[in-house]
């Protein structure tokens, strides 16, 4: 049975068929690897944090009330009764008129509730200590619990583990943490004309650039890539090598396919397998609009253009966040979380309604000025147009395109 005709639906459309592959089971791994993972299951304090109130800066521990009303021209006196050890717990009641010198990090004594640090104070003589600024209770004070409190949530899950979390786990002395799977992507890549990189091209073959730069975007968004080389365009050795990747991934990806040719194969492969459908032929997505999506046993399958760039773009566009789906971000294909700078158009750009456009851009620096956007325009089989670019403007799929002088969007890719 051909398919060579689209059936083309929207980007909006798309995502929805993508978010309903669901995100994969949990396991338990070493804090050290969980940066940009999501959390499986919620961090529980199994007790407060900070443990005691803590002092935030270098200075004297001391009850605000005996600083309430100094400044620089009206300064307070206290006399300093002892120098606390960090390390230790301190053994002292602070009286009012009192304080104690305390570094960052140490336990306030029982009879304070503020620091004060040592930039606002003077020492008159070997006790007294000249206070010149009033304080508030709590103030340069990490109090008790202000992190976690025992026995609560810490982090929930689906929390993503960025630097910050991963410093609130440890503190809280977590080693190994629950997260959902890294998802497994297969990548196959199609096409006769193709050869092995370390090969020298005859006239008519080109070399296999879509599995390395496809799998380079999978590490990046946290996925685990294997490539199974080279698929030649027939029915048999596409099934087989299709059903293998399904077998031994989560996610499939087939590089190449522009021609109608190898869309219908790809088509057919996938039909062949058992428990297998195909949910969308075509999205109205400029470049990427032969991208193919499937399901086969449970797993989703991907065809890509064959075109580089239009492989790429499919890959920002739709298959990162699907990746970050599939690892519990509930938030993956939300838009404003792209890295976005703004940018001037330097020249009109016109786009066919219907259809949402992702135009190259290079990025032109400028001194007290957003930089300009310079369409970066050429066939979508140059690596030149993606190299040179420095991210993509995008173009609604209602609009007939963006003027000159335009303040816009750049996608930092």
């Amino acid at each position: 049975m051909s398919h060579g005709f689209f059936t083309i639906i929207s980007r909006e459309d798309f995502e929805e068929l993508l978010k309903g592959f669901a995100p994969l089971g949990k396991e338990l791994v070493d804090l050290s690897l969980a940066s940009g993972r999501v959390l499986a299951e919620g961090i529980i304090a199994a007790h407060d944090w900070p443990l005691l109130d803590r002092s935030c800066m270098d200075g004297f521990a001391l009850n605000a009330r005996d600083a309430f009303g100094a400044t620089e021209s009206n300064p307070g006196y206290l006399e300093c009764t002892a120098t606390l050890p960090i390390d230790k717990m301190p053994s002292i009641t602070v009286q009012p008129g009192e304080c104690a010198r305390i570094a960052t990090g140490g336990v306030l004594p029982d009879g304070t509730d503020a620091v004060i640090m040592v930039e606002y104070t003077g020492e008159m003589d070997g006790t007294t200590i000249e206070i010149r600024k009033s304080v508030t209770p709590g103030e340069n004070v990490m109090q008790r619990g202000e992190d976690a409190r025992a026995g609560k949530v810490a982090l929930e899950a689906g929390t993503v583990m960025r630097p910050q979390e991963i410093g609130l786990a440890a503190a809280l002395g977590f080693e190994k943490i629950s997260l959902v799977k890294s998802p497994r992507v297969g990548i196959l890549s199609t096409g006769d004309e193709l050869i092995e990189i370390n090969q020298t091209p005859k006239p008519g073959q080109v070399r296999d650039v879509n599995s390395l730069t496809v799998a380079a975007l999978v590490q990046r968004a946290g996925g685990i890539p294997t490539r199974y080389g080279l698929v030649k365009d027939d029915l048999a050795s596409l099934t087989d090598a299709l059903q293998t990747a399904i077998d031994e991934n989560d996610l499939v990806l087939l590089s190449g396919g522009s021609s109608i040719g190898v869309r219908d194969l790809t088509i057919q492969a996938l039909e062949s397998i058992p428990d297998s459908e195909t949910l969308a032929h075509g999205v109205a997505l400029s470049p990427g609009k032969p991208t193919i999506l499937g399901r086969a046993l449970g797993k989703s399958v991907l065809g890509l253009p064959g075109q580089v760039t239009s492989a790429l773009v499919v890959m920002h566009v739709l298959i990162l966040p699907l990746i970050r789906h599939l690892q519990g971000d509930s938030k993956a294909f939300d838009a404003t979380r792209r890295p976005v700078r703004k940018a001037e158009l330097a020249r009109n750009l016109a786009s066919k309604p219907g259809r949402e456009d992702y135009v190259r851009i290079r990025l032109e620096e400028r001194d007290n000025a957003p930089p300009l956007a310079h369409p970066v325009l050429g066939k979508s089989g140059l690596l030149r147009t993606i190299v040179q670019a420095d991210g993509l403007a995008s173009i609604p799929a209602d609009s007939e395109g963006l003027y000159k002088g335009d303040l816009i969007d750049i996608w930092t890719i």
